[in-house]
């Protein structure tokens, strides 16, 4: 699948910074809602392209997937601005408000979805700025750096080694550094956005009981849209979920029938 790519300037360093959108208009006519793809830990832009854009050319919605400094690796050259770091975060933002700004977009219904280090960057995306998004919905997401950098050495993982070229060191060499790149620094901002978070029981790679704390600490503060999903899986996502509940949030007459008795 091809898809069009857009160069868009970044608000902290002017750079340019590529995205891929799509629009069943063209980005004319009649506003449409928005769902804003990242992508996971090791991969780019092009990664949920196949996934995500079935789903936003059956429901008639637009598409946009930002590279927001490239995958998290020891071999990006922007690794240091990666890894859910300030430049990064304000790409995707960036590129949804040149979206707005320029095509036909609802704005009132602007939905963020992430999967494992996509979800990561989803939620401190969405902490930083919790009224640009209608709702979050992560698969997998990771959490707590220094956490799952813990589990990763305990279980012999790849990820730990890029995870330190990314961050500058180890989590004891850069405490402050992995904290601020960890959504479970955010919950005072994340329990304002609906949120929905999803964990495979069986995930190998990020423990379930990650998002358990996570969703343990937004509801703890008083988060009042929060939904927790333990499901029979691993590290995995099923986007047309997600999808029918962005639908139900941009749609509220297409409702589910109330139980009675």
């Amino acid at each position: 699948m091809t898809i069009p790519e857009l160069q868009i300037p970044s608000s902290l360093d002017g750079s340019l910074q590529p995205s891929l959108f799509y629009h069943p208009s063209q980005g004319q006519g009649v506003p449409v809602p928005l769902v804003v793809g990242l992508h996971t830990w090791s991969y780019d832009r092009f990664n949920q392209v196949e996934t995500y854009l079935p789903l936003c050319q059956r429901f008639g919605w637009a598409l946009l997937l930002p590279e927001f400094r490239g995958p998290n690796l020891a071999s990006n050259p922007n690794r240091l601005d990666a890894c859910g770091g300030r430049k990064a975060r304000r790409d995707v933002l960036d590129a949804v408000e040149y979206v707005c700004r320029n095509l036909s977009i609802d704005r009132s219904n602007i939905f963020l979805l992430g999967c494992s280090g996509g979800g990561q960057a989803a939620l401190l995306t969405a902490a930083d700025a919790p009224e640009v998004f209608r709702a979050v919905d992560v698969w997998c997401p990771v959490s707590d750096l220094a956490a799952w950098h813990r589990f990763l050495l305990e279980t012999g993982q790849k990820y730990s080694a890029d995870m330190e070229s990314c961050l500058g060191g180890t989590p004891d060499e850069r405490p402050d550094e992995y904290a601020a790149r960890s959504p479970s620094s955010y919950i005072e901002s994340l329990k304002r956005i609906p949120l929905s978070i999803h964990q495979g029981r069986h995930d190998d790679v990020v423990p379930w009981r990650h998002s358990l704390e996570l969703a343990r600490k937004l509801a703890s503060a008083g988060a009042e849209e929060l939904y927790f999903e333990v499901f029979d899986g691993g590290h995995e996502q099923f986007p047309s979920h997600s999808f029918e509940w962005f639908a139900r949030l941009a749609d509220r007459d297409d409702a589910a029938v109330r139980i009675t008795g």
